[in-house]
Parts: structure tokens; C-alpha cells; sequence
């Protein structure tokens, strides 16, 4: 019986310590979505691709090394052959091949052409009658191949690419901020739920107490019937309030615990942050920092050179010249090491045309439909840099506004507070009715609830100057990460 009790106890504690408060601050809130939540999950693995896409293009600049070969080709088969006289005829093929090439290939993104230096060997050998076997090397080769008059891939490449990087780059910052705000929406409604059930329950503590009192007072004849029963229904009310109140705490619970990835059994008890951070923030300082840093610059840039990049390729397929060169040595012989001596001098020089004569416009009209939209991603850039420009005027506006509005609903808090309080003594002792005193509550209940969204306002507005400029204006330090960390997680 003994070891029942202990064992009892022992599970009251454990179940107790599972579902204890975990205090949560708004920075440690930030700090978990940052690394535990699944927009982080996205934004580093949007990161990662961006950052491979850039390694890839940077790759393309440097020297690839290659082998190719067939080890080995076998045939045994039958072909058709033409005689002298013109007649035709079958005759069999039966040899095994061997080949191997090793190769250095260097794009040249100066001229957008490519050079390869080259060297191979086969091996040939007759399986049929007389079985005789030959070698024929290439110990080395040059061969350049170079388009003429076509858009310069490379050289464009070059361009975008580590623009395209560093909007990436930007964006995962940006993205980091916005976890950053998102946690502040979701850790200020648990607040907010949290004050709304305190409101709730106090609410029905003083609805039953004065309930009792208009009782005695109408046993007294201080007061009418009316004035019982309406006490009576705002008790009632007062019930039905909490029973919502809770209902709402636990769904904003489960909304914030799931974003921060925290297990069901932790209650959070969140903080109210009892400081902000005071400071003014200038227009044109804002605008300038969201210019230079955010991805929005980069994008614009981006699109840009895209839009060119489209045109120039256009232009450049209105005719076509190729350029192919390749010079070396040759050498062949029945014997491996012979084959590498007597070599023999091989160049190859080919120039491709295309060139159209008539195309009825085609290609022509290729190159209008680009500009066209060239002109037309110009036209919409203007209007998105304008309305971005405006959104940041509003929302410097709003910041350095909002402090005044929270000082406001802080004041006005306590002045509610304070006169329920006053309004509950005075029904007391008869000098005010029900209907003030439901007045006071309600005046009281929506000063907390505005003193809270005003304390969440401003720390929105703060977390989105620095979304939008990545920079800390309170610290006048820019945002930046260690990316080459990053991307290894």
C-alpha cells in the first residue's frame, strides 16, 4: 500500500513538472521561431538553393577537367557495300574498340567562346582473318570553338548571377525579420487571450459579488428588481465570457506553440515586455538603407539585366556565324609506343553560317516582342519603386507615431482601472446604477485591450523598418549573417 502511495506521488510530480508554465520573454519567442520554425526551415533552404545555383555559375568560369572513352565497343555485325561494276553486296565487320579521352575545357566569357585542350588514344583490333590490331593517338590537340555575332552568354551570366546571389541573400535576412514579426503576432494574441480570460474571470468574481449584494439591497427595497436582474444577466454573461476566454487561450496556445515547434505539454506563460525601444527613425535615412539593402534594389537591378539580356539574345539570333579551330598531332601505328612517334600534323579550321533569307519577319519580330516587354517590366518597376517608396513613408510615419499612441493607451489604462475600482465602491453604496458601472467595466476591459495592441503595434512597425532596410537603427548596425555558415547547417 505503501509503494501505491509513492508511486502516486511520484506521477502527481512528474505529470505536474510536464505541464509546469515555461516563462517565455518576447526574445527568447524570437529566438526559437528563428531556428525551430518551419518559415525558418524554408527561407535557409531557399538560401541553400541560391547559394548552389551561384557556386555552379562560378564553376562554369573555371577549368573542367573530363574523361570520356568506351571500354569496350564490340560489333559483329553486316553491311551493304558497292562494288566497282556498281553492284551490291554484303560484307561482315568484326573488331573491338577501345577509346579514351581526357580533356581541359575553359569557357572564355570575355568572347563567350570555349577552348579545349586535348589528348587520346584508341585502339582498334580486327577480330576476323588476319586479326590485326591498330593504335592511333592524339597526344595532344587544341581546339577553340567561338560564335561570331550570337549573344554572349557567359559575359551575361556574369552579370545576373551574383545579382540574383545577393537578392537571395537579402531575402533570407528579410525572411528572418518576417519570423521575426510573424512571432510577434502569435506571442502578442496569446497575450492578449491571457489578459482577456484574467478580464473574464475577475469579471464574473465581481458580477457574483455584486449579484449577492443587489440582493440584499432589494431585500432592503434600495434598489429595484430591475437592477437584481440585470446584475443577475451580466453574471450570466460573465460566465459565458470565461468559458469563450478559455477556449480562445487554448487555440492561441496551440498557435504559437506549433510555430515555435514546442511540444503540446508546454504551457506558455509569455511575458509582457516592460520596455520598448524609444527612438525616431528619419524618412529619407529609412529610404536610403531600404535602397541599398533590401532585396527589392537587388531584384529591380535583376530584372533589368534580364530584360536586356533577353533583347541582346534576339538581336543575336538574327544571323548566325561559328567559328571552329583545331590544330594538333596525329599519329598511328600497329605498335603503342611507335603510334606517339612520326606524328603527323592535323588542323581543322570550319566557319558556320546561318544566315536567313527569307523568314517572313520571324526573327524580326522576335527582337520587338523583347523590347516591347523590356518596356514593359520598366513601366512596372517605376510603379512598384513608387508604391514602395510610399509604404515606407506610411510606415515611418506610423512608428514615430505609434510611441505617443502607447504612452496614450498606458495612461488610459490606468485611469480605467482606476475608475472601476471608484464605480464599484460607489454602486456600494448606492450612489451610481448598474448602468454606469457596466459602462466602467467595459471602458476598463477595452482600455487593457487597447493598451496591448498598441504595445504590439510598435513592435511590429519596429521589426518591419528593419525587415524592409535591414538595419538596426537603435544599434546603427546593418543586418548581415554569416552565409557561408549558414548554408552548411
Amino acid at each position: 500500500m505503501v509503494l501505491v502511495v509513492i508511486l502516486v506521488i511520484i506521477l502527481s510530480a512528474i505529470s505536474c513538472e510536464a505541464n509546469a508554465q515555461k516563462q517565455l520573454s518576447l526574445d527568447d519567442a524570437i529566438s526559437l521561431a528563428r531556428v525551430q520554425s518551419v518559415d525558418a526551415a524554408v527561407s535557409l533552404n531557399e538560401l541553400k538553393t541560391a547559394y548552389w545555383e551561384y557556386r555552379t555559375h562560378k564553376a562554369d568560369m573555371l577549368p573542367e577537367v573530363n574523361f570520356s572513352g568506351t571500354l569496350p565497343s564490340y560489333n559483329k555485325s553486316y553491311s551493304s557495300y558497292q562494288e566497282s561494276d556498281g553492284s551490291y553486296t554484303f560484307v561482315p565487320s568484326n573488331y573491338l574498340d577501345l577509346s579514351g579521352k581526357l580533356s581541359v575545357d575553359q569557357n572564355i566569357w570575355l568572347t563567350g567562346g570555349k577552348l579545349s585542350l586535348t589528348s587520346s588514344l584508341d585502339y582498334l583490333k580486327q577480330l576476323s582473318s588476319g586479326g590485326t590490331h591498330q593504335y592511333m593517338s592524339v597526344p595532344v590537340g587544341l581546339t577553340l570553338t567561338q560564335p561570331i555575332f550570337n549573344v554572349n552568354n557567359l559575359k551575361w551570366k556574369r552579370k545576373i548571377e551574383p545579382v540574383r546571389y545577393a537578392e537571395a541573400k537579402a531575402a533570407y535576412i528579410e525572411s528572418t525579420e518576417k519570423v521575426t514579426m510573424k512571432t510577434i503576432t502569435d506571442f502578442f494574441e496569446l497575450i492578449l487571450a491571457q489578459e482577456n480570460l484574467k478580464i473574464a474571470r475577475q469579471n464574473l468574481q465581481n458580477a457574483d459579488k455584486l449579484y449577492e449584494i443587489a440582493k440584499a439591497k432589494r431585500t432592503m427595497g434600495q434598489i429595484s428588481e430591475n437592477e437584481v436582474l440585470q446584475l443577475k444577466l451580466a453574471a450570466l454573461k460573465a460566465k459565458g465570457s470565461v468559458t469563450d476566454m478559455e477556449s480562445n487561450l487554448n487555440a492561441k496556445m496551440f498557435q504559437l506553440r506549433s510555430f515555435l515547434g514546442l511540444s503540446e505539454q508546454d504551457n506558455i506563460e509569455p511575458e509582457i515586455p516592460s520596455t520598448v525601444p524609444v527612438m525616431h527613425v528619419d524618412y529619407q535615412a529609412v529610404l536610403g538603407k531600404a535602397h541599398e539593402n533590401n532585396s527589392f534594389a537587388k531584384n529591380i537591378r535583376r530584372r533589368q539585366l534580364e530584360a536586356d539580356y533577353n533583347v541582346a539574345s534576339a538581336k543575336g539570333a538574327l544571323r548566325s556565324i561559328d567559328l571552329y579551330a583545331s590544330v594538333g598531332y596525329t599519329g598511328l601505328n600497329n605498335s603503342f609506343n611507335s603510334s606517339y612517334q612520326d606524328l603527323m600534323n592535323n588542323q581543322i579550321v570550319s566557319v558556320g553560317v546561318k544566315i536567313p533569307i527569307l523568314d517572313w519577319g520571324k526573327r524580326r519580330g522576335k527582337v520587338k516582342v523583347a523590347e516591347s516587354n523590356r518596356e514593359v517590366i520598366e513601366s512596372k518597376i517605376k510603379q512598384e519603386q513608387m508604391d514602395f517608396n510610399q509604404d515606407i513613408f506610411l510606415l515611418v510615419e506610423h512608428f514615430n507615431n505609434q510611441a505617443m499612441q502607447l504612452n496614450i493607451a498606458s495612461e488610459a489604462d490606468d485611469i480605467a482601472q482606476q475608475r472601476y475600482k471608484t464605480s464599484i465602491e460607489t454602486f456600494l453604496i448606492g450612489k451610481i446604477n448598474t448602468l454606469d458601472l457596466n459602462d466602467a467595466q467595459t471602458s476598463k476591459d477595452d482600455a487593457k485591450q487597447k493598451h496591448i495592441s498598441e504595445l504590439y503595434k510598435y513592435w511590429y512597425y519596429y521589426y518591419q523598418i528593419r525587415s524592409l532596410t535591414l538595419f538596426d537603427f537603435q544599434k546603427n548596425t546593418t543586418l548581415d549573417a554569416e552565409f557561408a555558415e549558414i548554408v552548411k547547417k
